[in-house]
């Protein structure tokens, strides 16, 4: 990677506990696991050289590149054209539903749409952001980054040499891999990622197709249920898919953002973490889902927000700004001094002191939220109301 590639120059792909960013040059140079909150697996976007990447692009050749969404879902298209060819990298990850789970898969498939071309494939994961050392084991069917606080399964899609390969094509550089497959017009080929220590194994083409046809089926039911009917529909649903994306499923927390450390001007030091539930924020979220109809979620959100208050009120305490997405509040906030972050931007955050600070208007947002909530027919409880008030 020669240069930080722009925000705007990512798309993001998501299962709705975690997140992944992708670059336009077919690199996902950002991704954490189980949770948006997690260290990171590859975080190459606050440290081109350290923070680890994953990357499929054509080996050897000038191409320019387009990205775009399978319409109604967040499943990403990275095309490559050159003078050999057209080729495109699908990414997506399947939903994984309302149960905490470690299990998260990373779908990433390239097919040859015209022509020919060589392809380079390089994984270099850095755990927890790149402060934890792995190890790269080889078996039959795959490959297993370990390190003392992650593993990363490498599962190759079947037909496995159209895109890796043969045994000489593939290296294992210390404890990264680089492997280059040439594909032809009709030909694909891809790679599973897979957390949560799985042995690796080979895909099959018609399991690759049913989480492909899951996945896309999910989001476009859910995109049913939005009421728009106005101008800009598209650019209104893509808003929607992108703050269902930052929903975390298990608790109905949304939280700010997935990303840490990038710096609001670049070469500054305001560089915070914002994959956490801010009150202040979330408040405009249920604005935004229940102006477009999205109900169920602002429910589950208010019945956790619910939970929040009531503990506050236990406690003594008041509502803090913000929480993780399983509700605990302890944020504490660490500088990452080994990475150099987005274009020099230092320092790298990640936890967020702010999150004892006293800020009593997130009370007034509260009960915004509450109103709108109140306004629909969602059930918000008399003695939340009161605790909020008082």
């Amino acid at each position: 990677m020669d240069s930080y590639p722009a925000i705007e120059d990512h798309g993001l792909i998501g299962d709705l506990q975690t997140a992944a960013l992708v670059t336009c040059d077919g690199t996902v140079d950002w991704f954490c696991a189980p949770r948006f909150d997690s260290p990171s697996i590859f975080a190459a976007l606050l440290d081109k050289e350290k923070g680890g990447y994953f990357q499929i692009a054509p080996h050897d050749v000038r191409y320019v590149t387009k990205q775009l969404y399978l319409p109604g879902t967040p499943i990403l298209i990275t095309r490559f054209i050159s003078a050999d060819g057209v080729a495109e990298v699908m990414d997506f990850m399947p939903v994984t539903g309302e149960r905490v789970t470690d299990a998260h898969r990373l779908v990433r498939l390239v097919t040859m749409v015209r022509g020919s071309m060589r392809f380079r494939v390089e994984c270099r994961p850095r755990f927890n952001y790149a402060r934890d050392e792995h190890q790269l084991e080889r078996h039959h069917d795959g490959y297993v980054f370990r390190s003392r606080s992650a593993t990363l399964t490498f599962n190759p899609v079947d037909p496995v040499r159209r895109l890796i390969s043969e045994q000489g094509d593939i290296h294992l550089e210390g404890g990264d891999l680089v492997a280059y497959g040439t594909l032809n017009e009709g030909d694909t080929g891809g790679v599973v990622l897979e957390t949560g220590g799985s042995e690796p194994r080979i895909f099959p083409p018609e399991e690759i197709q049913g989480m492909f046809e899951w996945t896309q089926d999910y989001w476009r039911r859910w995109l049913e249920r939005s009421r728009y009917t106005g101008r800009w529909r598209e650019m209104v649903e893509r808003s929607a898919i992108t703050l269902k994306l930052m929903t975390y499923a298990p608790t109905g927390a949304m939280i700010a953002a997935p990303t840490a450390a990038l710096p609001e001007l670049v070469g500054g030091t305001r560089n915070w973490d914002y994959r956490y539930t801010w009150v202040r924020d979330t408040s405009f979220s249920v604005h935004a889902l229940l102006g477009l109809g999205f109900t169920e979620e602002v429910s589950r959100y208010m019945n956790w927000l619910d939970e929040r208050i009531r503990e506050a009120g236990d406690h003594q305490d008041p509502l803090k700004i913000m929480y993780r997405v399983d509700g605990s509040s302890d944020l504490h906030e660490e500088v990452l001094d080994h990475l150099e972050g987005y274009r020099g931007s230092r320092p790298v955050r990640i936890g967020n002191g702010a999150a004892d600070q006293l800020q009593l208007d997130i009370h007034g947002e509260a009960l915004y939220a509450m109103h709108l909530a109140d306004e629909q027919g969602i059930r918000v409880s008399h003695q939340v109301w009161k605790s909020t008030v008082r």
